[in-house]
């Protein structure tokens, strides 16, 4: 019997600022997002990113969700709208992720609920970590 291998993606990411500017971010894989930071240049910011991996986790998680319940060919699309509310006090971070799931097709009430909840606390990885308050090693060099 041949031993089947599971590919492992490469994860991370570079941020490479000049001294004037915007940040280039490639990822692992050799993807790119030049970043913005005014107000109303189009583009991402750092806190997009943030909120565009959660939407997509989310939606993935939700299909995921779907496809376990044995519901996944009654799902015609999932949408996840994500936005935060920066804390007002203490450090700069979000205190508040606000998501809008919105899971069509002929699915009832009760499945989209369970679906929701099973994306958010089980399968999403990027919803756990924000969660759970993941660990930093930091170093610095030249």
């Amino acid at each position: 019997m041949a031993e089947q291998t599971t590919k492992v993606r490469p994860t991370g990411a570079s941020a490479v600022l000049r001294r004037h500017g915007f940040p280039l971010v490639t990822s692992a894989t050799g993807g790119e997002i030049q970043i913005v930071t005014g107000a109303s240049q189009p583009g991402f910011n750092p806190i997009d990113l943030l909120y565009a991996s959660l939407s997509a986790c989310m939606a993935m998680s939700a299909r995921i969700a779907a496809n376990q319940m044995g519901l996944l060919d009654r799902l015609t699309d999932i949408r996840a709208d994500v936005t935060g509310e920066k804390a007002s006090e203490g450090l700069s971070r979000v205190k508040r992720f606000n998501i809008m799931l919105t899971i069509r097709g002929d699915i009832d009430d009760e499945s989209r609920h369970a679906i929701a909840k099973a994306a958010e606390e089980e399968i999403c990885t990027v919803s756990n970590t924000l969660r759970g308050g993941a660990d930093f090693s930091l170093k610095v060099s030249d």
